[in-house]
C-alpha cells in the first residue's frame, strides 16, 4: 500500500499562504515600525477566567484629552489606532451585568457631567469606528479625577478571588469597570 503524502504537504501550504495573505484581525497588532501609540496589553486571571486586554497607549502632548481630543457625547475606541479588545475565557459579570466568555471591542462614551457608558460589542476588523460594532453590552461608570497619566494606561486594581476593578487611567481620568466571576 502506497501512501500519499504529496496531498497533505499541498494542503498544509495552501493553509500557511492564506494565513499569510489573510486581512489582519484587531488581535494582529504589527510592529513593523515604531508607533507614535505603541501597542500593549495586560491579562489577569480572576478565579479561574482570564481577562486579556489589547489596546494602543496614545499620549497627551499637551492636549485636552476629554473634552478635547475625544469629545463629550462621542464613542471612542478606548486607545488609539485599532479598536481595544477584551477577552474573558469563562462568563463574567461588568458593572453586576452578565457578559458570555469571548473577545469584544471595548468603547468608551465621555460624558461632561454624569456616569460615561461602557459598551462591549462584537468582533471588528482593524479600523472599524464604533458604529461598525454591534454592542453586546452597555454600562454606566462614574470616572474620578486622579494624577496626570502622559500615557493611556489599563491596571486592575482590588483584585479578590471572585472580583477585580479595570481602571482605564489617561490625562486626569481614571475610570473604573467592576469585572465579576
Amino acid at each position: 500500500m502506497t501512501k500519499h503524502w504529496l496531498p497533505g504537504i499541498t494542503g498544509l501550504l495552501v493553509l500557511l499562504c492564506t494565513l499569510l495573505v489573510a486581512e489582519p484581525t484587531f488581535a494582529q497588532r504589527g510592529n513593523n515600525e515604531p508607533r507614535p501609540s505603541p501597542n500593549a496589553g495586560l491579562s489577569q486571571t480572576i478565579g479561574t477566567t482570564v481577562v486579556d486586554m489589547h489596546y494602543s497607549r496614545p499620549a497627551v502632548k499637551g492636549r485636552t484629552i476629554f473634552g478635547g481630543l475625544e469629545a463629550w457625547g462621542k464613542t471612542w475606541r478606548a486607545g488609539a489606532n485599532e479598536p481595544t479588545t477584551i477577552t474573558f475565557s469563562g462568563d463574567v459579570k461588568i458593572e453586576g451585568r452578565d457578559l458570555p466568555a469571548g473577545t469584544y471591542a471595548l468603547w468608551i462614551t465621555p460624558m461632561e457631567t454624569g456616569d460615561w457608558d461602557v459598551t462591549l460589542g462584537t468582533m471588528v476588523r482593524w479600523g472599524t469606528m464604533s458604529g461598525e460594532s454591534d454592542p453586546v453590552l452597555t454600562v454606566s461608570v462614574a470616572p474620578r479625577q486622579g494624577d496626570l497619566q502622559e500615557w493611556l494606561i489599563y491596571r486592575f486594581e482590588d483584585l479578590s478571588t471572585t472580583s477585580a476593578t479595570l481602571v482605564m487611567h489617561w490625562e486626569n481620568t481614571l475610570l473604573p469597570i467592576r469585572i465579576s466571576v
